[in-house]
């Protein structure tokens, strides 16, 4: 596999190697992952009996999700803390990684909050909020008279 760094454009012909380490320094991802807060994307979907919550969130264990419900608000969050050492080695640089996130949603009142079930796999944590009883669209027939 050959890398190959293009010509946008907007380099300058006269000394190229400025533009560069400009580039280097604030395209680095150590530093745009400081900069940029990452909340994880969100499918929220209502069926008859419920309501589904889809957070996009790869990279993660189940143990590093705290899920609340504080009245009708219910939270998600997670940390997660990586720290890349090997030992024998001397660094001219590490690269530590931290990196959270919380999410909240008001619950309507037709919500359950008593029937929540969360589960996470292949790193989309999926909620479920069940629907009270009298809240579920109940259909009949009427009859013409």
């Amino acid at each position: 596999m050959t890398l190959v760094k293009f010509n946008n454009g907007h380099r300058n012909a006269v000394n190229p190697w400025f533009n560069d380490v400009f580039d280097t320094l604030f395209n680095d991802s150590v530093l745009n992952d400081r900069f940029v807060t990452k909340t994880p994307a969100v499918n929220i979907a209502e069926t008859e009996n419920e309501f589904q919550i889809e957070l996009a969130a790869p990279g993660l264990k189940k143990e590093d999700f705290k899920i609340n419900l504080d009245k009708n608000v219910l939270s998600v969050s997670a940390e997660k803390k990586a720290e890349n050492v090997e030992e024998g080695k001397k660094y001219s640089k590490r690269e530590y990684s931290y990196s959270s996130f919380v999410r909240s949603f008001t619950l309507p009142e037709v919500a359950d909050q008593a029937k929540i079930e969360a589960e996470y796999t292949d790193g989309i944590l999926k909620l479920n909020v069940a629907k009270k009883e009298e809240a579920k669209a109940q259909s009949r027939e009427i009859s013409v008279k």
